[in-house]
C-alpha cells in the first residue's frame, strides 16, 4: 500500500490495528494516542515502499523494556529522536528514513511518532511482522545481518552505546541496561540500505494495522464469525475465562489461559461443538490448545478479545471471568519462507513442546 498517509483521523483505528498485531504484546498503544495526534495534526505521515527510497540510508527504532512501567512512567517523546541522533554522531551517518523494529504495539505508533517529529519518510516495514519480545527475534538478525551498533536512550536522559555485539549478546546487554535504568528505553538499530529492508524485513505491516482497525470499526456486532471474517481470520473460542495461572519463567513470565468455549453454541460460528481453549502465553499468546489438540500458533496472530466490543485484550490485562472471544489471524509469510526462520518464532522457540499450527495462508508476500 504504497502512497498511503497516516493523519490525525487515522491514529484511533490505527491503534486498534497494532493491539491486533501484538498479539497480546508489544505494549500498549493507547496512551499514545493524544501524542500522535499533536504529531499528525501538524502534517501526515506518508507511509512509503522500500523501493521508492533508493539508496537512503533507513534506521529501524523502537521501544524496548517492561511496557507496564512505560504505562506508568510516561516517556518525553524524546528518547527515540536522542537515540537516532546519538547513533548519527557516532556512525557519521545521518539516516534518511525510519521503520519501526516492531510494527505493533507501541513500538509501531512510537515509529510514526518519531517520524513526524523528526521530518524523515517512514517505512512501510518492520523487522517482526508482529510483536515479538526479544531483539535476536528480529527478522534481520535471523537473516544474518548485524544489529549494531545500537543505541538506547533512557528516560533518564542517558544514551548508551553498544557496538559489535552478536544478536543474542545485543538483548542480554539492552535488558541489562533497562533494568538497571528507568525500566524502559528508547533504541535504533544499525542503519540499513532499502534494498536490505526488501529482503529482511516484513514489509506493509504498518498498512496492514491500519486496514485491520478500520475493518475493526466498521463491525456491526461482535459476533464471532462476523468479527473473524472482519479480520480475516478464523474463532478459536467464544465464553469465559474459568483459569488464569501465572507463573515465571526462564525468560519472561508465563500464563495459561483457559477458556470454556461455547462457540459452537452460536448459530453464526462454524464450529460444530463446544469444548475447552487453553491459550499458553508469555508476553504474546502463543499456543491455542482446544480440547487437548494444537490449533493455532506463533508465528500467526493469536488474538484475545472483549466478546461484547470486539476490543484486543493484552495478556496481562485478562482477568478471571473476562467473556472473551479468542481468534487467530495470519502471521507474516517471512517467517514461513523456511524452517530455519520459523524456529526463532515458533512455540519451541518459547519452551513449549509443539510444532507451529499455522493457518493455510500466511499474510504478505515472502521476500
Amino acid at each position: 500500500m504504497a502512497g498511503v498517509r497516516l493523519g490525525a483521523a487515522d491514529v484511533d483505528p490505527l491503534v486498534v490495528g497494532l493491539q491486533l498485531l501484538g498479539s497480546g504484546g508489544g505494549g500498549d498503544p493507547l496512551p499514545l494516542r493524544h501524542g500522535l495526534r499533536r504529531v499528525l495534526a501538524a502534517g501526515d505521515v506518508e507511509l512509503h515502499d522500500p523501493a521508492d527510497l533508493g539508496d537512503a540510508p533507513v534506521v529501524a527504532v523502537g521501544m524496548l523494556g517492561a511496557t507496564r512501567v512505560f504505562a506508568e512512567k510516561l516517556p518525553s517523546g524524546h528518547e527515540i529522536t536522542r537515540a537516532v541522533r546519538a547513533l548519527a554522531r557516532w556512525t557519521g551517518v545521518v539516516p534518511a528514513a525510519l521503520m519501526p523494529y516492531e510494527a505493533a504495539g507501541l513500538n509501531g505508533a512510537v515509529a510514526v511518532a518519531a517520524a513526524g517529529e523528526l521530518g524523515l519518510p517512514l517505512v512501510d516495514a518492520d523487522l517482526m511482522g508482529r510483536a515479538l519480545p526479544r531483539l535476536d527475534q528480529l527478522s534481520r538478525a535471523v537473516a544474518g545481518h548485524p544489529l549494531t551498533p545500537y543505541a538506547l536512550a533512557e528516560a533518564s536522559g542517558q544514551v548508551v552505546l553498544v557496538d559489535d555485539a552478536d544478536p543474542v549478546a545485543l538483548e542480554r546487554v539492552a535488558r541489562a541496561v533497562v533494568a538497571q535504568g528507568g525500566g524502559w528505553a528508547g533504541g535504533r538499530v544499525a542503519r540499513c540500505r532499502p534494498a536490505v529492508v526488501a529482503a529482511d524485513a516484513c514489509t506493509g505491516t504498518l498498512a496492514r494495522a491500519l486496514r485491520l482497525g478500520r475493518a475493526h470499526a466498521r463491525l456491526v456486532r461482535p459476533a464471532p464469525a462476523e468479527v473473524a471474517d472482519a479480520l480475516g481470520g478464523r474463532v478459536l473460542a467464544a465464553g469465559r475465562i474459568v483459569e488464569i495461572a501465572r507463573h515465571p519463567s526462564a525468560s519472561f513470565g508465563r500464563a495459561g489461559v483457559t477458556i470454556v468455549d461455547e462457540s459452537g453454541a452460536d448459530e453464526s460460528s462454524t464450529r460444530e461443538s463446544s469444548g475447552v481453549l487453553r491459550v499458553e502465553a508469555e508476553n504474546e499468546y502463543l499456543l491455542a490448545i482446544h480440547d487437548g489438540e494444537p490449533v493455532a500458533s506463533c508465528p500467526d496472530l493469536l488474538c484475545v478479545l472483549d466478546r461484547r466490543t470486539a476490543a484486543p485484550i493484552a495478556v496481562d490485562a485478562l482477568r478471571l471471568g473476562d467473556d472473551v472471544l479468542a481468534v487467530a489471524l495470519p502471521g507474516p509469510s517471512w517467517w514461513r519462507a523456511s524452517p530455519e526462520r520459523l524456529r526463532h518464532v515458533d512455540p519451541h522457540a518459547f519452551g513449549l513442546d509443539c510444532d507451529a499450527v499455522l493457518l493455510p495462508e500466511p499474510w504478505g508476500s515472502t521476500p
